[in-house]
């Protein structure tokens, strides 16, 4: 029988809008989108149209063979050719920033007018600096376009694809500690939990949410953390409430994927160490008709013996075999209309899923060591697709991306529920594909205006709609052992489902004006609406019989938030290398209702308020020594309202949220990079982090009070075919707290990494380690005081090639 949970009957907070009912979500999400996308057609400008010709050389005046140079915000992608040119036809004129990129040389950026007596016999000349005596200008899509990484006045770390290759970064993980006051740890489902600034991901509403090719991941259940063919990753510090909207109140972190262009382009890697580490990656990209239809693929194989051992069976516990893809077809249909669709998905079986011991006394005296005789695999099927279409117009640029994403995740066996060898508590999940398939629909439309427009206004507005289904259902099951617990009772299951849907709309723009020539001001908006509903039942069965008996009926409600996110900013160059901004904005992450568990104190449909932040920041972004050094420095403060906890409740591990009140958070971080001579690199990224619960005076989880980070590598060319390098790379982690009362925490420690290798005709071998002092330390732990350790020492070998 399903009731109707009417606003006096709900514990729900009275900020909170309820009972808004949509008959058919789904044709209300096509409709929107349909009409959107014909409105959008009227958006196509005739004008002059030209062609152009640039040759890029070296200092030594060489020409460079097979850069690849783009237009950015546009279509336009070409390779030079064997005496270092490249053509671009019918391109609209305007003003275009044109980024040049090849293998061994710095990446440059520069300005081009293209004007109806532009002409091929007209060719413009650029020199590209050697690779390994300045550093490289870095594009970056943070604010929905390519712009220079030091002209945009936000706090964004980014590494490239040669940088990411030689962090050796495998997993969104990875990247904790080496981005200013980020920490980032996998509780043992390979599910990363982030926080920056103080602002940590409490549920599966992530406080950093992540965009993987310009799709938002929605939450944790429906992204991919593995990293496979990345041409870029951008983490964007604090709240990005104008742009990115819900669950981005700690920040975002954008990734890119490689992209095709008219050579033939591949790659293949075999990685193999210690721990029975394999990891095999194969990339390939071609065009079909040049100028015209690419196709791309890339393929990821991942396994390894597990880090724990059971003593309960004397075997290896947690062994991780993983398969995934990233498929892409991209059609470019004229000059200023191109659509590209993607399928990525990641398959992965876990035989040993959550490896944790009670207490840090016992994870530190027997480290990588546990006793359980629950012994599953745990099954994790996720689905990505996108078809995403641009147009480039002479005052309206247009995109579209359309995404669907599905994860499909269960326990082949129950999962050990006691953390022990006797046969008392463990979870079932296990309930056909009817349950625990969480399917999201996204659509982003999206208006900005051209690059090539030369007014002294630039902006971007459009909209973004999601629809998502979780079908949530698990058991918990007391075994013959479970008196042993003082249960009272043996051998019954008890089932809770909580079905849960969430639809909503936003709106959003942001505009930057130039108030002079050296002076900008920005003014962005958001408004955020969304509806969750979900209905509750509990079941219970008693061992042998099939039959069982509903304890908790059908229950339902709903609820649904609005949140307007404001952001205004001033950035001022100071001279052609160096910008100052100030910035104030609001971050937004949602709220929700609390699901259903076998614990009567805790009662489901119990509704907890969304966070709202105010964000202030200032910072400086600065080149010096001819492009040798860059330093970046910010401050920031942030005043979070209604900030959510999260406790586990236990043995169900189901996780229930609530509101703690005021958190403030502020600090100080600085980024440098540096080039001393030629083939040395310096970088460090460090920062800061006073971050506070007012109530009680206890620091949020997972957010250490500093980070520090620093990477110095030497390379050195023996010859035109032949080089090598040598790195080292330490990253330190202050204080880190796991629980609200501020009892379970980890001290500060370092981990070490080293890696070395030689590359000849493009082809390389790489000798690496990462933790090579063996630090043991908490990465990961739950309130209720299990522990899961960080990564052991590994260590291995590289080879790749190229072409």
């Amino acid at each position: 029988m399903r009731h109707k949970i009417y606003h006096k009957q709900l514990p729900l907070h009275p900020k909170f809008i309820l009972m808004f009912e949509t008959k058919s979500p789904q044709a209300t999400f096509q409709k929107i989108s349909f009409l959107t996308l014909l409105f959008s057609l009227a958006f196509f400008f005739a004008n002059s149209q030209s062609n152009f010709k640039v040759k890029i050389i070296s200092l030594t005046g060489n020409p460079v063979i097979g850069a690849t140079v783009s237009l950015l915000n546009t279509p336009f992608k070409n390779i030079s050719d064997s005496s270092g040119q490249v053509t671009f036809n019918n391109v609209r004129e305007g003003k275009y920033e044109l980024a040049i990129t090849s293998l061994g040389f710095a990446t440059s950026i520069k300005s081009i007018t293209i004007s109806a007596n532009t002409s091929l016999s007209e060719i413009q000349t650029i020199k590209l600096a050697d690779a390994l005596v300045q550093l490289e200008d870095v594009i970056i899509t943070a604010q929905k376009k390519e712009e220079l990484l030091q002209k945009v006045p936000i706090s964004i770390t980014a590494f490239n694809s040669t940088q990411l290759e030689k962090f050796r970064f495998w997993n969104n993980k990875d990247i904790s500690g080496f981005v200013p006051n980020l920490y980032s740890a996998d509780p043992g489902d390979n599910r990363d939990v982030v926080s920056i600034r103080g602002i940590a991901t409490t549920s599966y509403d992530p406080a950093v949410t992540t965009y993987i090719d310009g799709v938002n991941q929605f939450n944790l259940d429906t992204y991919i953390p593995v990293l496979n063919d990345i041409e870029r990753i951008e983490v964007l510090r604090g709240p990005q409430g104008s742009l990115y909207g819900r669950n981005a109140m700690g920040g975002v972190i954008n990734i890119i994927t490689k992209q095709p262009s008219n050579k033939v382009t591949g790659s293949g890697e075999v990685n193999v160490g210690n721990y029975g580490i394999r990891r095999y990656n194969a990339n390939f990209k071609t065009p079909i008709i040049k100028d015209k239809l690419y196709f791309g693929a890339a393929l990821l194989y991942n396994d390894r013996n597990g880090f724990y051992t059971n003593d309960f069976n004397k075997s290896s516990y947690d062994k991780q075999y993983a398969f995934g893809g990233n498929y892409f077809v991209k059609y470019i249909a004229t000059n200023h209309w191109q659509a590209t669709l993607n399928v990525k998905h990641y398959n992965s079986e876990n035989k040993g899923a959550f490896p944790l011991v009670f207490g840090a006394e016992e994870a530190f005296s027997n480290p990588f060591r546990l006793n359980q005789n629950g012994i599953t695999t745990m099954l994790d099927n996720t689905l990505n697709t996108s078809l995403a279409i641009q147009h480039t117009g002479r005052k309206v640029n247009f995109s579209s991306i359309t995404a669907y994403q599905r994860n499909y995740r269960y326990y082949d066996l129950p999962i050990d529920g006691d953390f022990s060898p006797i046969d008392a508590i463990s979870v079932v999940n296990n309930y056909g594909k009817s349950w625990n398939n969480i399917k999201a629909y996204t659509q982003e439309f999206k208006w900005s205006s051209s690059p090539i427009a030369t007014n002294r206004l630039n902006w971007t507005t459009g909209a973004y709609l999601f629809y998502q289904d979780a079908p949530v259902k698990q058991g918990t099951r007391f075994g013959i052992d479970a008196n042993l617990m003082m249960m009272g009772d043996s051998l019954f299951t008890l089932m809770n489902s909580t079905s849960t849907t969430k639809k909503g709309i936003a709106f959003f723009g942001q505009a930057t004006y130039a108030l002079t020539s050296k002076l900008n001001i920005t003014f962005g908006l958001r408004n955020d609406y969304e509806q969750q509903d979900q209905t509750v039942a509990g079941f219970y069965q008693h061992d042998p019989s099939p039959e069982f008996y509903q304890i908790v009926a059908d229950t339902s409600a709903s609820i649904n938030f609005n949140a307007w996110s404001p952001k205004i900013s001033l950035d001022y160059n100071l001279n052609t290398a160096s910008l100052a901004y100030v910035m104030y904005s609001k971050g937004y992450r949602t709220g929700g209702l609390s699901p259903l568990g076998s614990d009567p104190s805790q009662p489901p449909l119990i509704g907890y308020l969304p966070e709202h932040s105010n964000n202030y920041e200032a910072g400086i972004k600065n080149t010096f020594l001819n492009n040798t050094l860059k330093l970046n420095i910010a401050l920031f403060y942030i005043h979070v309202k209604d900030a959510q906890v999260p406790t586990l409740v236990l043995p169900d591990a189901i996780t229930i949220i609530k509101n703690t009140g005021v958190l403030n958070s502020k600090g100080v971080e600085a980024e440098i990079m540096y080039t001393p001579a030629k083939g040395v690199i310096i970088q460090y990224n460090g920062g800061i982090t006073n971050a506070l619960i007012e109530a009680n005076g206890k620091r949020p989880v997972f957010s250490p009070n500093n980070s520090n980070a620093i990477a110095i590598q030497y390379s050195k060319s023996i010859n035109a075919k032949v080089s090598g390098f040598i790195r080292s790379e330490t990253r330190f982690i202050g204080n880190t707290y796991f629980d609200s009362s501020n009892e379970i925490k980890q001290s500060p420690y370092c981990v070490n990494n080293i890696s070395m290798g030689v590359n000849k005709n493009k082809v390389s071998v790489v000798l690496w380690s990462k933790n090579i002092l063996n630090q043991k330390y908490i990465s990961y732990a739950y309130d209720f005081g299990a522990v899961h350790l960080g990564d052991p020492t590994t260590f291995g070998i590289s080879i790749s090639s190229k072409f």
